[in-house]
């Protein structure tokens, strides 16, 4: 076999492979990268094994690299321009982790840090609420019915089930000491997830997580109020 057909041969089974490879990944930009290789070695699949080359296939390849290559670059420029503070730090390495940085940063250029005073209420029992909250640094209580029933601290989310299912808050929150916490927007992030589908993703496996522990330690309870099927679906 000529050598060139044989490197033609070599190089559309590492297409392949890096084809498979780029569809196992989560991180967008390794994604790229390996279709980018991938393309490359379609090019000289196409090249060299065929008695002529296949120059529509090639020109093709040529396109799709050429997207991916400046989709490479902006990706680059967005993580460069991703500056943390010491608190956006932590979480991103605690809480956030499944978020690319630069959806982190998103994230956190709607929210809005909060101080709550020892007594101050952050949701009411049956009464409309309109941010999603995270407790950074803190302790609060929850109550139904005037009675407490469980305590939240550092990394509860508060407002969730509300967020999720729409509606009224499921509980009274108030702290139990000075808390420190982050607030966004209902409407902010349910628009910010709606156009980042990935972030909506991994919103979605954090809250489940969060409620789930909530449900295991007795906090009030959700049954029959929330499906986490439908999570952030239909903008709730």
């Amino acid at each position: 076999m000529d050598s060139s057909v044989l490197v033609g041969h070599l190089a559309g089974h590492i297409a392949s492979l890096l084809t498979m490879a780029a569809y196992l990944l989560k991180d967008i930009l390794w994604l790229r990268a390996l279709t980018i290789l991938s393309c490359f070695a379609g090019i000289a699949f196409n090249y060299f094994v065929p008695a002529t080359p296949l120059w529509q296939v090639i020109g093709w390849n040529v396109l799709f690299a050429i997207i991916n290559i400046v989709q490479v670059a902006i990706i680059i420029k967005q993580r460069a321009d991703v500056h943390f503070t010491e608190e956006e730090k932590e979480l991103h390495e605690t809480l956030f982790k499944n978020f690319a940085p630069f959806e982190f940063m998103k994230l956190m250029r709607i929210g809005k840090w909060l101080e709550a005073k020892q007594g101050e209420v952050l949701a009411v029992e049956k009464q409309s609420l309109n941010a999603v909250m995270l407790i950074y640094n803190g302790l609060v209580g929850v109550e139904t019915n005037g009675k407490e029933v469980a305590k939240l601290k550092d990394g509860n989310f508060i407002g969730e089930v509300s967020f999720m299912i729409g509606g009224e808050a499921t509980a009274t929150v108030r702290a139990l000491m000075p808390t420190r916490y982050i607030a966004w927007p209902k409407e902010a992030i349910i628009q910010l997830l709606n156009r980042n589908p990935s972030m909506r993703f991994a919103m979605q496996a954090m809250l489940s997580t969060d409620l789930s522990k909530k449900l295991m330690h007795r906090a009030p309870s959700f049954h029959g109020k929330i499906d986490l099927d439908s999570i952030l679906k239909g903008g709730k």
